[in-house]
């Protein structure tokens, strides 16, 4: 067996992964019962749940909260890393620590933004794309997928939340051999997951096998479990060339939707992209925000930046937030 640096963090990974799982397990078990989403905190004449990925901001936790809920004046945030780890692999300490304040600045966890099947499908050509893209401090085999999705699904509890951010694998040339065996896969999940009264959500990336409205579409459409819903993201799709809205946008289910994430694109010379902040790209965000109000989506619009052209995370999102409220605005929401 070849031992490569993937293959001996994929494992290290895994341990500490099990090592995490009893504890997280065993102090939910006196955390009490979830109240219902319907009774969320003050939203105002906003009708989505706007928010934003904390580490897009510092992986300070405790500033990216006095951020998000001081400055942003926000209610909600998306946790996928913080103190420089995943959220998967922080240990009892630091979960305790991280909900203690998310309770000083009365902030609510829209989902698990969780490394879940963001890795190669076994036996298929190794794609390249899982040596190119930011990994966010998690690397786990596809062996490991089952206890991560138990220790997902453990967090969503501890946090509060009923929603786990998933993908479907680092994109193949050829991903048709494979695809059903993939979606057998997410309604896996799905199912394990309708236990516990918990969405999966499936992100359109484009690294990924779904990374369009016209792929979501299809996937969609091949598992119809009313708790398998989409992480529509209308800058991924941008990214690899689609356009998002209104032509990805149309195809999807509106009563599929379950998560937003807002984020801006532009088309570089060399037939690229890079990110920008939101409303400076291409995505029409005005007509897709609209277009959400419209058909009565009501969950979260979570800032995801990427962008870093104003020179540090925290400055380059507090300029894509201006521009996501300015784009509200644009759009005749009152945010």
């Amino acid at each position: 067996m070849e031992y490569t640096r993937r293959r001996v963090l994929a494992g290290l990974g895994l341990a500490a992964l099990e090592a995490a799982m009893f504890p997280l397990v065993k102090k939910t078990a006196a955390i009490s019962p979830r109240g219902p989403l319907a009774a969320e905190m003050g939203t105002g004449t906003c009708p989505f749940r706007l928010a934003v990925i904390t580490d897009e901001i510092t992986q300070d936790f405790e500033k990216a909260c006095q951020i998000v809920s001081s400055d942003f004046r926000l209610h909600w945030i998306e946790l996928r890393t913080a103190w420089n780890k995943n959220v998967i692999e922080l240990n009892a300490k630091e979960l305790e620590d991280a909900r203690k304040l998310l309770g000083e600045h009365k902030l609510r966890v829209t989902d698990i933004a969780s490394p879940l099947f963001k890795t190669d499908w076994p036996g298929a050509p190794r794609s390249s794309q899982g040596e190119i893209h930011d990994q966010f401090h998690a690397d786990f085999d596809a062996s490991a997928q089952d206890k991560l999705l138990d220790r997902c699904i453990s967090l969503a509890k501890f946090f509060d939340t009923d929603r786990i951010r998933c993908f479907d694998y680092w994109r193949l040339e050829d991903q048709k051999p494979y695809r059903e065996a993939i979606n057998a896969k997410l309604r896996q999940a799905a199912e394990r997951c309708a236990k516990d009264n918990i969405v999966v959500l499936l992100e359109n990336e484009m690294s990924c096998n779904t990374a369009t409205g016209e792929e979501l579409a299809a996937v969609l459409k091949a598992i119809p479990d009313r708790n398998f819903m989409l992480n529509w993201d209308p800058g991924n799709a941008a990214a690899l060339g689609s356009t998002p809205y209104p032509t990805g946008y149309q195809l999807l289910p509106k009563n599929r939707i379950g998560h937003c994430h807002c984020k801006d694109v532009v088309r570089m010379p060399n037939h690229k992209y890079d990110w920008a902040p939101v409303g400076g790209g291409i995505v029409d965000w005005v007509g897709q925000l609209q277009a959400l109000q419209r058909d009565g989506y009501h969950y979260a619009l979570s800032l995801e930046t990427h962008w870093r052209g104003a020179g540090t995370p925290e400055a380059s999102t507090r300029s894509s937030m201006d521009g996501l409220r300015k784009t509200l605005t644009k759009a005749g929401i009152s945010c």
